[in-house]
């Protein structure tokens, strides 16, 4: 039998090596003296050694034995079978272990306590390699090491404080654990890692060490919370970027991830993810660090240095990015009433709620019971400038009142009304959420916003019980709007309702944005004139107009009767796809001032003019009139005087007369606006007692 046909087996790792190995080509043990080499059964030879291995042959020639006579051999039991039978099972992988071996051979994980091993034995030729591997591994290195209790960073003993998140070392000796096995496998030099997989490539090539899995399965939960997901590598390069990313998601608080569930949302039209960002009290100017980036893993989308503008921008969210826009320049804390009184807040919307009412009939629209008309107080005016400032800075809408006074002039553009007669309108601040039609609504009539969505729920049930009522304004007014501006065109009839679907979709959806549909059922809901002004055009954010927005306008509840109706109208502001209240200030009635002073003391009423035309002397368009009241500006006026309660002052501008009572007034909104103006009325003594003190100063120099 050739030499390539006799093998010995290693104590270890029982692999079969040839003979001229010196040492285990599969764990490198060395080759023990006097070991048995037995010839492989699937090779043929003629050696001596290992002849009553091969099968015999009977003399006449007759067939050979299948197996061999093992009583031809004496029975001797080696030390190989005796150990061979007391190895040891590894948990993890069942792989079965010699008894020296402390770890498992396969994969690594330690041999757990109580397994059935003998005692390791010398075999004279000093200490195994096996065992120099396996104690090199022992975790004692890292008992230097205590691990973070709030990031889980392993520091060195000498910190102090984590170098992660600076929290503080315990001062119990606890905290300074020992390492997981899994972690401990680690310290395997890349030497013996190289000679591990090297020595795999044999006939024991299935042998090879499973993956270990990856112990940040809580990060990839995060990444898929926000949508997003972990880059697909290879599994040394996934085991760093796990680690990498675990250590970046610990120092990350809830406002982060808000953050980048924001981005993520203005990437994919998710206007619901920026509001729960803003809600937190999130910047909106905030930008995208490099770790952020890592952790979003998009880079064709998200670039360090990227805000929210810049991503509305990238993606060409002009929704989004009007909002945006608004918000940035938001500085100032905002403080309206409805958030220093709760209490008051929360039984306002109940009283709402109490009061919307069905109609009985063919025409079964929901509408409010009361009339109540939201106005900031005459006792502002008694504060101090500096309160005063204070005040207008927490409750008004800037921003907004810029671009609707200097930058196009729509409101406050007649000095003989905002000043002689003391009708200048003021933008109240609003969420920038979907349903700031809703709010500003509200904001004008009750002082509140619509957080329990009663008003949309209203809207969209009368949308729907009066659709057939409706949707004949809405496709008439379609019609000859386009025809007016040149679009001769004609819809399918699938297309309309198509269309009207879209329209009753927008109403069930909180958040959704609204159309000039919308306005016009609300001016149902709530029995009176709702006035609109605002910008004419879409621009982008570079200033470039992109369409006609089609909101500025009256709204009147054409589809009551009259003597059903209010004539005192509210007034809404849009800019740049946001709605605001515009409302007026009280006047105490001294002297005689026009339209705001009292014109009747015994009932305390306070009248404010809003104009019918816009600054060209043109008259503001009524929405969804019908073929019978479509006419010129006459017929439109004298529409207009019927539903309004309209005169025209000395300058020569057609107005109409909103009138608020506090008296009249709901008790409840009156409580509120006290409460909240009591808040400033507290800054007073500090500020008046700070200017004594000043004069005092000035009188001793």
């Amino acid at each position: 039998m050739s030499e390539r046909g006799i093998k010995w087996a290693c104590e270890y790792c029982t692999y079969e090596n040839w003979p001229s190995a010196i040492k285990c080509t599969m764990c490198r043990a060395q080759r023990p003296s006097g070991t048995i080499i037995t010839e492989d059964p699937f090779k043929s030879g003629s050696s001596d050694v290992g002849r009553d291995w091969e099968p015999s042959v009977t003399e006449g020639g007759g067939s050979p034995l299948i197996c061999p006579d093992s009583s031809a051999r004496p029975r001797v039991r080696s030390s190989h079978s005796v150990e061979n039978a007391n190895k040891w099972s590894c948990h993890m992988c069942t792989y079965l272990n010699w008894p020296r071996a402390i770890r498992c051979t396969q994969c690594l994980s330690p041999r757990r306590t109580g397994s059935p091993a003998e005692s390791p034995q010398s075999s004279g030729a000093g200490s195994r390699p096996w065992e120099e591997y396996n104690d090199r591994n022992k975790p004692r290195a890292r008992a230097q090491h205590w691990t973070c209790c709030a990031c889980t960073y392993e520091n060195w003993a000498k910190a102090r404080k984590c170098v992660v998140c600076d929290h503080p070392r315990p001062n119990n000796l606890e905290a300074i654990e020992l390492a997981e096995t899994e972690e401990a496998s680690s310290l395997i030099n890349e030497q013996d890692r190289a000679r591990w997989r090297g020595g795999c490539s044999g006939a024991n090539s299935l042998r090879r060490p499973p993956a270990a899995p990856p112990r940040d399965s809580d990060v990839n939960m995060d990444l898929q919370r926000i949508g997003l997901a972990a880059a697909v590598g290879s599994q040394e390069e996934r085991e760093v970027d796990f680690k990498t990313l675990k250590q970046i998601k610990n120092r990350m608080k809830k406002t982060d991830w808000l953050f980048l569930n924001a981005c993520v949302g203005v990437v994919e039209g998710d206007l619901a993810a920026i509001e729960a960002y803003k809600s937190s009290g999130g910047d909106i100017a905030r930008q995208l660090t490099a770790d952020e980036v890592r952790l979003l893993n998009r880079p064709s989308a998200f670039d360090v240095g990227y805000t929210l503008v810049h991503l509305a921008i990238r993606f060409q969210r002009q929704d989004m990015l009007a909002i945006l826009l608004t918000e940035v320049s938001q500085h100032a804390a905002k403080c309206i009433p409805a958030m220093v009184c709760p209490e008051l807040t929360e039984q306002i919307r109940r009283e709402i709620a109490a009061s919307l009412h069905q109609r009985k009939g063919d025409f079964a629209c929901y509408f409010l019971t009361d009339l109540v008309t939201f106005t900031l107080p005459a006792d502002i005016e008694d504060l101090p400038p500096t309160v005063q400032e204070k005040l207008f800075d927490e409750v008004l809408d800037r921003d907004v009142q810029k671009e609707l006074e200097e930058e196009s002039p729509i409101i406050n553009w007649s000095l003989e009304l905002a000043t002689r007669l003391d009708s200048r309108l003021y933008a109240l601040w609003n969420r920038t959420a979907g349903d700031c039609l809703l709010d500003s609504v509200l904001q004008a009539t009750w002082g509140i916003y619509d957080k329990d969505s009663v008003l949309r729920k209203a809207l969209h049930d009368s949308l729907h019980d009066c659709s057939h009522w409706f949707y004949t304004r809405w496709k008439e007014w379609e019609s000859w709007y386009s025809q007016s501006f040149g679009l001769h065109f004609s819809l399918r009839e699938e297309q309309w309702q198509e269309d009207w679907a879209f329209i009753l979709s927008l109403a069930s959806q909180p958040g959704a944005s609204l159309e000039q549909t919308h306005i016009f059922v609300l001016a149902h809901i709530l029995r009176r004139p709702i006035i609109v002004y605002g910008v004419k055009y879409y621009k982008s954010f570079r200033g470039e107009t992109l369409g006609y927005t089609r909101f500025q306008g009256v709204y009147l509840p054409l589809l009551w009767e009259q003597s059903f109706c209010w004539k005192s109208p509210i007034a809404l502001g849009y800019t740049r796809g946001h709605f605001s209240a515009l409302v007026a200030m009280e006047n105490d009635g001294y002297g005689s001032r026009g339209a705001g002073a009292n014109l009747n003391t015994d009932d305390d009423v306070t009248i404010t003019f809003l104009p019918l035309v816009d600054s060209e002397r043109k008259l503001l368009h009524i929405h969804f009139l019908s073929a019978q009241e479509l006419g010129n500006e006459e017929q439109q006026e004298k529409l207009l005087r019927e539903w309004l309660d309209c005169c025209v002052t000395e300058g020569g501008v057609l107005v109409a007369m909103q009138k608020s009572s506090r008296r009249r007034n709901h008790p409840l909104v009156t409580q509120m606006v006290e409460k909240w103006l009591d808040r400033y009325r507290q800054i007073r003594p500090c500020t008046s007692l700070s200017d004594g003190e000043e004069d005092e100063d000035e009188e001793d120099e």
